[in-house]
């Protein structure tokens, strides 16, 4: 039997929306093709995709990065501003394509301001300079008369775009990385550069310092000397395995990887009798095994990795770490977010959902702001080759309730294939009337079905009701499957005398 304790007491911390974002790259076609296609029946006046607008803003994303990725250390702000005829087209040297620059700093904002989200801009930390990184923030923030405030206007944006988010460059530990660090002391102290004269252009503005997977090494050598100057770590996981059970294990990489960063996060504090709070921006994550054709020259549709049920759940899985470690999570950004490991994908004539929106929107949807530190029992999955999936149980849960204790929802992930566990769920410290609650699952006819053109629909959300006896109720989980159970709860009641 499996079962679920949830005390609505037992807080773990308040939930940043902004664990709900997306990231674009110029990269195969998440830019060009996908998100800004002039010319397309299904543009709009700005060359934006309305298609892929409308599924982007039923994500409710509160944030989005942009421009990289492995492609800003190669990039140069200023080619993609100004008239559309004077941008030079550059060869991309990250990905081995060429660079039109017809989507710029301005067409980002643009962009952003249509989908209500905030920009997040990652700054050249490869090939470019604290000059080109200052110039960057005082053209999109400044409001005096500057050159490249003055620059802005005359690009027709008279008012500052307020960008508040801006990334100390991108994987700066990687050889793969234009301008990458061997010595992570020597990034640390460039950084800290950077960080200085970006602030000094705007105090207002937040800065993620580029951190790794949160161990020896890289991240416990850089995190002293930048504790002073940024407002955000960044950590990067990608996972994916063919084994569904085994795919939906790995995003457990992620928690394991937030944990140990918080610690040399509060270790570096402490030492330095800090007491601001440095939260982890989880800036890159997402499914991602099974296409690696990147740098291959000449190749157009790069990395259009092909979804299923079980990248749907290993989603999941990682949105429910993200709950469970709000305390220190304060930001993520899934990679990326059309035709590149994407959630969408899209065609001259329209666009599917891959099997991955789904669970993206279910939380965004669903979940509510405070995260609870529920607890299970059930039986384990083992898998082989790794002593930290010995155990694993076949359920993975994250717990919200709302502010006035009102309202919880339950997202229980069953990583089994073979049985349909019936799970005992019970709540302590609120009233639970009895209800017909109705949840959402997503599954799908077996672990490897894919959401296509020709059969779009093969994963996807489907209701279901669930009787809420009480404070003690049984739910039917379907096998491999993701459920998301809102419940009505209220006030703790009345002890008898």
């Amino acid at each position: 039997m499996a079962r679920i304790k949830i005390d609505t007491d037992r807080v773990i911390g308040r939930i940043d929306p902004m664990i709900y974002g997306g990231f674009i790259e110029h990269l195969g076609r998440c830019i060009y093709g996908g998100i800004y296609e002039p010319g397309s029946d299904l543009a709009d006046e700005n060359g934006f995709r309305v298609d892929v607008l409308e599924a982007l803003k039923a994500l409710r994303m509160p944030a989005l990065r942009w421009p990289g990725g492995n492609f800003v250390s190669g990039y140069h702000w200023m080619d993609g501003i100004g008239p559309a005829e004077t941008r030079p087209v550059r060869m991309d040297l990250a990905w081995h394509m060429e660079e039109p620059n017809l989507f710029g700093t301005d067409e980002f904002i643009r962009f952003c301001r249509l989908l209500d989200t905030e920009p997040y801009i990652c700054v050249n930390m490869g090939s470019g300079t604290m000059d080109e990184a200052q110039a960057w923030v005082e053209y999109c923030n400044g409001d005096g008369g500057t050159q490249y405030a003055e620059l802005r206007r005359r690009n027709g944006n008279d008012d500052p775009f307020n960008v508040r988010f801006w990334g100390l460059g991108n994987e700066m530990y990687g050889a793969w990385q234009i301008g990458a660090y061997s010595d992570p002391a020597e990034y640390a102290r460039d950084a800290v550069e950077f960080a200085k004269v970006m602030k000094w252009t705007d105090p207002e503005i937040k800065l993620i310092g580029c951190g790794r997977t949160g161990g020896a090494g890289w991240d416990s050598t850089i995190i002293g000397p930048l504790v002073q100057h940024i407002d955000y770590l960044s950590l990067h996981t990608y996972t994916g395995n063919a084994d569904p059970l085994a795919n939906t294990v790995q995003p457990l990489r992620a928690e394991w990887a937030i944990r140990n960063t918080a610690s040399l996060i509060e270790m570096a504090l402490q030492e330095r009798n800090l007491s601001k709070s440095i939260p982890i921006a989880f800036d890159e994550w997402n499914v991602w095994y099974k296409v690696r054709d990147g740098r291959e020259r000449g190749k157009i549709n790069k990395l259009e990795e092909a979804y299923d049920l079980s990248d749907a759940l290993a989603v999941a899985v990682y949105l429910n770490v993200f709950q469970r470690t709000c305390n220190v999570v304060g930001m993520a950004n899934l990679a990326q977010m059309v035709n590149v490991i994407a959630p969408i994908m899209t065609r001259s004539d329209g666009l599917v959902l891959q099997t991955i929106y789904y669970p993206l929107q279910m939380y965004r949807n669903l979940s509510l702001n405070i995260a609870l530190d529920a607890w299970w029992e059930c039986d384990m999955a083992h898998l082989e080759g790794d002593r930290r999936f010995a155990g694993v149980p076949y359920l993975d849960v994250s717990v919200t309730r709302d502010e006035a204790g009102e309202n919880l929802t339950v997202a229980i992930v069953n990583r089994s294939s073979d049985d349909s566990p019936s799970v005992t769920i019970e709540i302590t410290g609120s009233d639970v009337p009895k209800q017909s609650a109705q949840a959402q699952v997503l599954n799908g006819p077996f672990p490897h079905a894919a959401n296509t053109f020709d059969e779009p629909g093969m994963v996807k959300p489907r209701k279901k009701r669930v009787n809420v006896s009480g404070p003690r109720f049984r739910v039917k989980m379907p096998k491999f499957s993701l459920m998301v159970l809102p419940v009505r709860i209220g006030k703790e009641a009345a002890k008898p005398k």
